[in-house]
């Protein structure tokens, strides 16, 4: 199998995972509904029948951590997170590429890496011990939503991947064009 072939083949299969990742990130996006209708059903009890729940209170921060933890991964996927643009705007779609593959090797993935593996311990326990809230009308299986960490992770790693290759390809693309 040729390189070029082989490269042809990695894109089309970063192609189908950036679609399932994305689909999957969309199934995960109603998450922000929900939680915009727990944040109104604990205004209206506080408000209105000065009550507040407790169990409402940490399904916030559980839907707000499953938003912003998947989040990620559409970021990476998309092409939204923050860059420097007064440096970037002065360089070539060559030099720009060649800085993201340094930057998603050398600096993202390390950290997704090491991210992922304190996680597994740390999930582990959770489920061991069948951990729940620490509040008396708190929310039971804590385990499932510290379960989130290493799932998003693997995501984001996956869609870390799915830039490298897109990337490569800008970079094989470029040389094609006699750029």
């Amino acid at each position: 199998m040729s390189n070029n072939s082989m490269l042809i083949s990695f894109n089309q299969q970063a192609s189908r995972l950036e679609i399932i990742l994305k689909k999957i990130g969309n199934v995960i996006a109603w998450v922000n509904v929900a939680l915009i209708g727990v944040i109104i059903t604990q205004v209206v009890l506080r408000k209105f029948f000065a009550s507040g729940s407790i169990m409402l209170e940490e399904l916030q921060w559980h839907l707000y951590s499953i938003a912003v933890m998947f989040g990620l991964t559409q970021a990476q996927l998309s092409n939204s997170n923050v860059r420097v643009d007064i440096f970037s705007g002065l360089f070539s779609q060559r030099t720009k590429s060649k800085i993201e593959i340094l930057g998603l090797l050398f600096l993202v993935t390390p950290f997704i890496i090491v991210q992922f593996m304190h996680s597994l311990d740390f999930v582990y326990n959770s489920w061991r011990i069948n951990e729940s809230s620490t509040s008396p009308s708190g929310l039971p299986w804590r385990w499932a939503i510290k379960s989130v960490i290493p799932l998003s992770l693997a995501m984001l790693f996956l869609a870390v991947l799915v830039r490298i290759i897109q990337e490569i390809q800008i970079l094989k693309q470029g040389q094609n064009d006699g750029c």
